[in-house]
C-alpha cells in the first residue's frame, strides 16, 4: 500500500520557533541605533547606556540555563508566550522613562529576563526533542532567526528614529514581539509523543520523563555536575570570548565606533544588517558542516578567523563604506554566530539528556562575556576618546578562544549522563513523512 506523503510536526515547530526569535530579536538591535540618541536627550554618559546594555545580556545569558528547565517542567508554549510578552513590556515601558535606573529597569532588568528565556538555549530544548536527522542544520537556521530578526529591524529601527525619535522605535520592538503570541500559543507543540509520532528521523517515539525537582533546582545540579568537567570550562571560556566579541562589542559598539570616523548612524546601522544577512547564510552553513565534520575543529577555525578580523578592523574605519569594509563585514556575518552549532552539539555529547540545560549554562558565559565587553569597550571610549585598544583586545581573545576549542581534541565523548526518556516502539503509521 502506498503511503499518502505528509510533512513532519517537527518542520511546522521549527517554523514556529524560528518566528519566535525573530519577533524577540527586535530589540537585540535596539541599543546600537538608540545609544546615541539617549545620550544626545539625556545626557547620561555611553558608559550608564552601556551599563544598561550589559545588565541585558547578562540577564539574558543566566536566564537561559533556567528557562530551558523550565520549558522541561512547564512546557515550550508556556515559557515562550510569557518571554514575548515580558520583552514587548520592557521594550514598550522605555517611553516612559525620565532616569537611568529605569532605562536599566526596562531594557536590562525585563528584556533581560524575556530574551533569556528565548535564548539559544530554546532553540537545543526544540531541535533536540524534534529532530534526530538534520539536527545540526535545523540548529543553525533556529540559530539565524536572530540574525534574521536584526537583519529586519536595524534599518527600520534606524529610520525610525530619524523620522520618528527612539520612542516610535521601541513601540514597534513591543509591538512586533506581541504579533507573535497567538502564534506560538496557537502551534508551538510540546513533544513529538503528544502526537504518537518519532522525532524526525527517529524510529522510536520518546515518552519525556517529568523531571524530578523544581526547575531551578535541575539547572542547578545540572551545572554542578558539569562543573566537574574540564570539556564544560573549556566551552564555556570560549563562548564567553565568543559573547565578547559579538554582541558585546560589535553588536553595541560598531554603528557609535562607525559614527565617529564620520559615517551616518544610518548608513553604520545598514553594514550592521548586512551583518545579520550573512549571518544567516553562515549559521546555516556552519550546521550543516557540523553534521558532517568534528566540531571541535570548527571551533578552532571559527574563532581563529575572527580573531584575525577584528585585529585590522580599526584600519578599515572611514566615513564611506569602502570595499575592505564591505570585505570585513561579509566575513564577520559568517562567523558571527556559526560558533552556536558546533557547541550545542558538544553539549549533547558530552552532557547526554542535560545537553541543553548545560548548554544554557555555556551560553550563560557567552553574555557575561558579552555584558564584560559593552561595558567595557564604552568606558575605553569615553577615557581614550576611540575604541581601537577594544577591537585589539577582543582579537587577541578569539584566537585564545580557538586554542581552548582545539584542546578538547583530547578528550571526546559523553562526560556524564543523566536516565534517558522511554523510548517506546512506533506502531506502523499510515502515513510517510518528507523532509
Amino acid at each position: 500500500m502506498i503511503r499518502p506523503v505528509r510533512l513532519h510536526p517537527a518542520w511546522i515547530v521549527a517554523a514556529v520557533a524560528f518566528v519566535a526569535l525573530v519577533g524577540a530579536a527586535g530589540f537585540r538591535a535596539t541599543p546600537s541605533v538608540l545609544l546615541h540618541p539617549l545620550h544626545a536627550e539625556f545626557r547620561w554618559p555611553l558608559a550608564t547606556l552601556s551599563a544598561a546594555v550589559s545588565v541585558n545580556l547578562l540577564l539574558y545569558g543566566l536566564t537561559a540555563p533556567f528557562a530551558a528547565a523550565l520549558m522541561d517542567r512547564f512546557g515550550i508554549r508556556r515559557v515562550v508566550a510569557a518571554a514575548l510578552v515580558m520583552v514587548a513590556a520592557g521594550s514598550g515601558l522605555t517611553v516612559f522613562m525620565s532616569t537611568s535606573w529605569e532605562l536599566i529597569a526596562c531594557w536590562g532588568v525585563l528584556v533581560g529576563l524575556g530574551t533569556g528565556s528565548m535564548a539559544l538555549a530554546f532553540v537545543a530544548t526544540v531541535t533536540g526533542r524534534w529532530f534526530v536527522r538534520h539536527r545540526g542544520l535545523v540548529t543553525g537556521v533556529l540559530t539565524a532567526g536572530g540574525a534574521a530578526g536584526q537583519l529586519i529591524f536595524l534599518p527600520l529601527l534606524a529610520m525610525l528614529v530619524g523620522a520618528y525619535g527612539w520612542r516610535a522605535a521601541a513601540l514597534v520592538v513591543a509591538g512586533a514581539a506581541l504579533l507573535v503570541v497567538p502564534l506560538v500559543l496557537r502551534l508551538l507543540r510540546e513533544h513529538p509523543a503528544d502526537l504518537g509520532l518519532p522525532p524526525y528521523g527517529g524510529h522510536e517515539i520518546v515518552v519525556p520523563s517529568k523531571p524530578a525537582g523544581g526547575a531551578a533546582s535541575r539547572a542547578l545540579r545540572a551545572l554542578a555536575a558539569a562543573a566537574r568537567t574540564r570539556p564544560f570550562w573549556l566551552l564555556a571560556a570560549g563562548f564567553a570570548i565568543c559573547g565578547a566579541t559579538t554582541n558585546g562589542l560589535v553588536g553595541t559598539h560598531f554603528v557609535p565606533a562607525a559614527h565617529d570616523h564620520g559615517m551616518p548612524q544610518t548608513t553604520a546601522a545598514g553594514l550592521l544588517a548586512l551583518v545579520g544577512l550573512f549571518d544567516i547564510v553562515g549559521t546555516v552553513a556552519s550546521g550543516w558542516l557540523t553534521d558532517r565534520f568534528d566540531p571541535r575543529l570548527l571551533l578552532g577555525a571559527y574563532y581563529a578567523l575572527r580573531g584575525g578580523s577584528l585585529l585590522v578592523l580599526p584600519g578599515l574605519f572611514a566615513a564611506t563604506t569602502e570595499p575592505s569594509m564591505l570585505v570585513f563585514i561579509i566575513f564577520y556575518g559568517l562567523d558571527w554566530v556559526a560558533t552556536v552549532p558546533p557547541t550545542v552539539a558538544l553539549c549533547r555529547e558530552y552532557f547526554g539528556a542535560s545537553g541543553a540545560v548545560v548548554f544554557g549554562w555555556v551560553f550563560a558565559s557567552h553574555q557575561v562575556g558579552a555584558a564584560v565587553a559593552a561595558t567595557g569597550a564604552g568606558l575605553v571610549r569615553d577615557q581614550l576618546g576611540t575604541y581601537t585598544l577594544a577591537w585589539h583586545v577582543a582579537g587577541a581573545l578569539s584566537v585564545g578562544a580557538a586554542v581552548l576549542s582545539l584542546m578538547l581534541l583530547r578528550r571526546r565523548g559523553t562526560t556524564f549522563t543523566e536516565p534517558e526518556p522511554v523510548p517506546v516502539a512506533a506502531a506502523g503509521r499510515a502515513w510517510r513523512y518528507r523532509d
